[in-house]
């Protein structure tokens, strides 16, 4: 008797975040698989896409749209290299401009529109999976310190070192609140698991939940949520915290708990590796604090999740991903 088969959908995942953790964590989840969508932050003002969004106001900075662009791309490598090409900073006009940033800011003023330009280049670039900006305006990131004061822009928040008390985002153009970009929220809302970060909890990871349908959606979501710890704290942003306090910070902006589960790393990183030239905005290892995981989260996984290269902390993306896989395939699918 011929025995019956059945195929069984590919397990949804959201990843959320920005800066330099979210692609490696979406390099690792490639060819795993998986249904992926990322949701990246447009509140960044710093360097190229600072520039950039100056100089054409209504288009979304785009540099970490570019990255993560990359990150899933089934090109040549050849052709991601010419994309992710930065100028020399010699080159007057184009100075440090990456090129995938240009392209990305013409088809975006081409059809008036960031999110448009995003899935033009997706298919272009034969990505796997699915890449949206967390809104189609550029936003810009509020920061309120516990002495009462305030810092606009994601690239001034860390400068005077202060303790933040919260975050939120306005449109640039017209100060208003943001809406979430399409597909955004029902992306959300139809995920098996949304993992967060790695990335800077309050640059890269609280601009996407702080636009209010974003937040609603991750707490109404059914699907698993997942933070993934920062190993290393940051200079004017985390100073002195513990995984724990990451933890509560999220829960505090969105008002009540919402993250099932955490991932931290328990691997020592060697006294002095750092190269404090190149990676001047950290300072030492998150601390632990499992006492405060638990009264925060229903599930913590500690682990070896550290990768040294280059003079800097990573997360091992390889080993991370293992670890999301064995939660979403022992999930009910």
């Amino acid at each position: 008797m011929k025995m019956k088969t059945y195929r069984i959908r590919k397990p949804k995942i959201v990843v959320v975040g920005g800066g330099t953790g979210l692609p490696v964590i979406l390099k690792s989840l490639r060819n795993q698989g998986v249904d992926i969508t990322a949701i990246v932050t447009v509140a960044d003002d710093g360097g190229s896409s600072g520039e950039i969004r100056n100089l054409v106001s209504s288009i979304s900075p785009p540099g970490d749209l570019r990255n993560v662009l990359a990150a899933l791309s089934d090109m040549p490598q050849l052709y991601n290299d010419i994309f992710q090409y930065r100028f020399k900073a010699e080159d007057k006009f184009l100075a440090n401009h990456a090129l995938g940033n240009l392209i990305i800011a013409a088809i975006a003023e081409m059809r008036s529109s960031t999110y448009e330009a995003i899935q033009i280049l997706s298919k272009i670039m034969h990505i796997d999976g699915r890449v949206y900006p967390s809104s189609d305006l550029p936003l810009v990131l509020h920061a309120v310190f516990k002495d009462g004061t305030e810092a606009v822009g994601e690239s001034k928040i860390a400068v005077d070192r202060k303790t933040i008390e919260r975050v939120f985002v306005r449109n640039q153009e017209s100060n208003d609140e943001p809406k979430a970009a399409r597909k955004v929220v029902s992306s959300i809302m139809e995920a098996d698991m949304i993992v967060l970060g790695p990335g800077s909890l309050f640059t890269s990871i609280l601009p996407n939940l702080m636009i209010s349908e974003i937040g609603q959606a991750m707490l109404e979501t059914q699907a698993e949520t997942v933070y993934i710890c920062n190993i290393m704290t940051q200079k004017g942003e985390t100073e002195h915290f513990s995984d724990a306090d990451h933890v509560r910070v999220l829960h505090k902006h969105l008002g009540k708990p919402f993250i099932d589960t955490v991932l931290v790393n328990t691997e020592k990183v060697p006294e002095g590796y750092m190269d404090p030239e190149i990676y001047d905005e950290y300072l030492v290892q998150v601390k632990h604090d499992f006492q405060g995981l638990r009264e925060e989260a229903s599930r913590v996984i500690s682990a070896d999740f550290l990768e040294l290269r280059d003079g800097g902390v990573f997360h091992d993306g390889d080993k991370v991903i293992e670890e999301l896989l064995r939660i979403v395939y022992g999930a009910k699918i």
